[in-house]
């Protein structure tokens, strides 16, 4: 179940995957899953309204960096055109372009983008038709089952996408009106396996290693993207290795997530600047030290910390001895 991974023209050595998640996957964030195991890292989201019409702000998602690579970026908006335009300005920064068609927030989907699109077959045909058309990189589209109960057309939206000339598909199969409730319905996601000859990626309820192999298991997905199960935590990527192949699977150490922490910082401060890495790494931090003792007392004192050594030495204290003193 762990094996090498072809989409189009790009050969992966492994089917573990970052997913693409709005104001999570900077470069810091693919830089460390890259460490522990993910064969593939996408960029946040990043508009073609944005890239098209307003410029360095949107252009400013997709910075990466030699050690970033292969990087899939993931595009979206609902004008074929516009879509087109955008996919072409950003193709020579990555290795593959995504179309996000699955977002459900609803400043993405009250313009007609992310899983609005599932409402309008035709319009999904028109969009890939028109990257592809301006695009020569590997082609994959994120999916929804469907807008609502009642309207899963994952099936249709995914014949579009090989007909359309997609490279491969990911599924998350729940409905746009289920945001992230409930189950993910992973036989819909064996399904699309049965009626594709492209390869298909599963999303969805990945947050254990034992849930990265239950998915390959169960569904026949050729590879798999990993989302919120991996905020806070690239080592899911390593585990899912090591379960994968037989191996005994260790939670990592409380030094381990100290070395994460630190080199998350630096990497943080060195794209962002100070005060921006600082404060972002607050949520990121408190992730890091999700389970263990003492994390909702250290949460509540980094949210008050606003430089860099004041940060650092809060870290050090709490992953490296249990606790974390107030700091005067």
């Amino acid at each position: 179940m762990l094996r090498p991974l072809v989409i189009g023209a790009l050969k992966l050595p492994g089917n573990l995957l970052l997913a693409p998640m709005a104001g999570i996957t900077d470069l810091p964030v693919r830089l460390l899953a890259r460490r522990y195991g993910a064969a593939l890292c996408y960029t946040e989201m990043v508009s073609v309204n944005g890239l098209v019409r307003e410029g360095r702000k949107s252009f400013d998602l997709v910075r990466s960096s030699s050690d970033d690579r292969p990087l899939g970026i993931q595009i979206f908006g609902d004008e074929p055109e516009v879509m087109g335009e955008g996919a072409a300005l950003v193709a020579s920064f990555g290795d593959l372009m995504d179309i996000n068609m699955g977002c459900p927030v609803r400043k993405v989907v009250g313009n007609g983008a992310g899983s609005a699109l599932l409402r309008e077959p035709l319009k999904v045909a028109a969009v890939i038709r028109a990257v592809r058309r301006r695009v020569t990189l590997p082609l994959t589209v994120k999916i929804r089952s469907g807008w609502q109960a009642g309207e899963e057309n994952y099936r249709e939206i995914a014949r579009i996408a090989e007909a359309e000339g997609c490279d491969a598909i990911t599924l998350h199969p729940r409905t746009r009106s289920q945001m992230f409730s409930g189950s993910s319905a992973w036989e819909q996601i064996a399904e699309v396996k049965s009626l594709l000859s492209i390869p298909v990626l599963g999303s969805g309820d990945l947050f254990t290693p034992r849930n990265v192999v239950a998915m390959l298991k169960e569904t026949g997905c050729d590879g798999v993207m990993l989302a919120r199960g991996a905020m806070g935590n690239p080592w899911l990527f390593r585990e899912s290795r090591r379960l994968l192949s037989g191996e005994t699977v260790t939670p990592p150490t409380r030094w381990e997530r100290l070395e994460v922490s630190l080199f998350h910082l630096e990497q943080f401060i060195l794209n962002a600047g100070e005060p921006v890495a600082v404060r972002e790494m607050r949520r990121h931090v408190s992730w890091y030290a999700k389970g263990l003792p003492g994390a909702a007392a250290f949460r509540a004192q980094v949210n008050l910390i606003d430089d860099r050594e004041r940060f650092i030495l809060c870290m050090e204290q709490f992953f490296g001895e249990g606790h974390c003193e107030e700091q005067r």
